[in-house]
């Protein structure tokens, strides 16, 4: 297996750049942007080694490293900071980091470093109960399959699922059509006391009106016309597990009035039958109507709504992401990479420009497949503004006039390295001599291949 990276670093442009160039170099690298969810990552999960940025939103690295020595967890940490004083440096190594480096970070001297962290490991034992708490179900959970985000809309997100998951509470999840609702009810799955038990999925949607009963509760042999054998129902399948019923707001009132007497008396029978059969379920329920509105012109049951709708989930849409949008984008480009066997790095910065720009009306799931096209047509290392800007028409997805006007991209590299040598490599410091920010400055540095 790949040796795996947790990267803690709140630069998000530099965090992904970071996992690319030590995705490229054989090893697997999980990102996170700030203390909290770096210690929730290394509480559910083993790495070989983890890269933390000094300073962080919420706690420095400094932090890090103590709250691993208090919980046992003996990982190789190097600590990469801008403030590469001595004094924070000795500090940090006094409290456990095996290493620092200061940035702009040298990749050469990073590869060194982490080589050499492996090799010596930790001096403290890893405790016998370091794997306990990992969950036994990991599909949606895998950073392979499934992926939370960094903005602030999903941290309140995942915050509330990890709420309300371990409960029996229902839950209905509104949200607009492509933001992820089936991922968010089998995550809720996952974390709850029924992960070991079924996740049964209906699309209330797709369903014909006169086959919604026999989905959900079966049916026998003869009980109508093409009933030419048994049919266990969606109830009986997710016994003791969750039923995740997406587009709910579709059910047609008499199948409202059948769901919600099984969901009353716990009890179903199939069509054609004299047995009544006892199911445990647990009912999430999704839907992108208001079903307050429907409720008010008579087309769903208010008894129904209460009963599926004991805790409501919001589902942002990505245009609420905004920090997500290059999470996903590389995200769904690694997937596209798996399932296509392509071997792309990411994007440049016209293409990385305008998917932030572009509003995403269809959210995740139009992200997902304008990556997964563009990755089929990239012609080299990076996807360009050339296989997306036709999948992108609003005009703020035109391609963006960058800050400083050049003549050719020689002549961009030269002025770029002159600033960062007139700034001793401070990145900041040279965006703003170049009169770009510094994100604009890492996708040039990343465009240029400039170390």
């Amino acid at each position: 297996m790949p040796t795996s990276i947790l990267i803690v670093e709140d630069d998000l442009t530099f965090s992904l750049m970071l996992k690319t160039w030590l995705g490229k170099k054989g090893f697997q690298a999980d990102t996170v942007s700030n203390i909290a969810r770096a210690r929730r990552e290394l509480t559910d999960k083993h790495y070989d080694i983890i890269l933390s940025d000094l300073r962080l939103p919420d706690e420095d690295g400094i932090a890090l490293l103590n709250w691993m020595r208090r919980k046992d967890i003996a990982i190789p940490l190097i600590i990469m900071t801008g403030y590469a004083d001595i004094q924070s440096a000795v500090q940090a190594m006094k409290c456990g980091a095996n290493d620092y480096i200061s940035k702009p970070v040298q990749p050469d001297q990073l590869l060194k470093k982490i080589q050499e962290a492996l090799q010596s490991g930790s001096n403290t034992p890893p405790p016998p109960h370091a794997n306990a708490n990992k969950p036994a179900h990991t599909l949606y959970t895998d950073p392979q399959n499934y992926l939370e985000g960094e903005s602030e809309a999903a941290h309140q997100l995942y915050n509330y699922v990890r709420l309300v998951a371990p409960t029996q509470m229902s839950v209905l999840i509104n949200g607009a059509s492509g933001t992820g609702k089936e991922y968010v009810a089998h995550h809720i799955h996952q974390l709850s006391k029924r992960a070991d038990k079924p996740f049964i999925a209906i699309d209330c949607g797709s369903i014909p009106k006169e086959l919604a009963a026999s989905e959900f509760f079966g049916h026998v042999k003869g009980s109508f016309t093409g009933a030419v054998t048994d049919k266990t129902g969606a109830f009986v399948e997710a016994n003791g597990g969750t039923l995740f019923l997406d587009e709910i707001g579709n059910l047609g009132y008499d199948v409202q009035v059948q769901l919600l007497r099984a969901l009353q008396e716990r009890r179903i029978r199939p069509l054609g039958s004299t047995r009544e059969i006892e199911v445990d379920v647990r009912v999430v329920s999704a839907t992108n109507e208001d079903l307050e509105a429907a409720i008010r012109k008579g087309t769903f049951r208010e008894d129904l709504y209460h009963r599926i709708n004991e805790f409501t989930l919001r589902m942002p849409s990505l245009k609420e992401r905004q920090e997500d949008i290059l999470l996903f984008a590389n995200f769904f480009l690694d997937q596209a990479n798996r399932e296509l066997e392509r071997h792309l790095t990411g994007f440049d910065a016209q293409a990385m420009a305008a998917l932030q720009r572009y509003s995403w009306p269809g959210n995740l799931r139009q992200l997902r497949n304008i990556v997964k096209r563009a990755t089929l047509l990239a012609q080299g290392e990076f996807i360009t503004l050339r296989e997306i800007e036709n999948e992108l028409t609003e005009p703020s997805a035109q391609p963006v006039t960058p800050s400083f006007t050049l003549h050719n991209e020689e002549q961009e590299k030269r002025q770029i390295i002159e600033a960062l040598r007139q700034t001793n490599n401070n990145k900041s410091k040279a965006a703003i001599l170049l009169g770009i920010d510094r994100k604009t400055l890492y996708n040039k540095l990343k465009l240029y291949n400039l170390q």
